[in-house]
């Protein structure tokens, strides 16, 4: 098995550009490989072109028609087994608003916290 084949992909979607600067250096140092977006557009353009994406790590509020709990549904229609978490700093979602299946973290995050979600969430 190649080392790159070991590493699991995750995307990660933040249109805030420090937030997700942080986020993507966090994880590629916990062993991630790390697609990035600023917005829903983005990501799933990155989703329908990487098959080998599993994980989707998003925050809610972004700009666009899309928020991160609808990203997180069309994410898991197109690949049902998509692990998910979800962010953000502005409380936790609507009831029903993300997938059921979603983790929720809130901001602010440490590194070692959004590491430690993730791997519950790979489980």
């Amino acid at each position: 098995m190649s080392v790159a084949a070991a590493r699991p992909t995750i995307l990660v979607v933040e249109d805030e550009w420090l937030v997700r600067m942080n986020a993507v250096s966090v994880l590629e140092e916990g062993g991630y490989d790390v697609i990035e977006a600023a917005d829903a557009e983005q990501a799933l353009t990155q989703l329908e072109s990487r098959p080998d994406v599993g994980m989707l790590f998003t925050d809610i509020n972004m700009p666009g028609d899309m928020d991160g709990c609808a990203l997180a549904r069309a994410a898991v229609a197109l690949r049902p087994d998509m692990r998910l978490l979800i962010t953000s700093g502005r409380g936790l979602p609507d009831d029903g608003a993300c997938p059921a299946e979603s983790a929720f973290m809130p901001k602010p995050y440490t590194a070692e916290r959004l590491l430690r979600m993730l791997n519950r969430v790979r489980q």
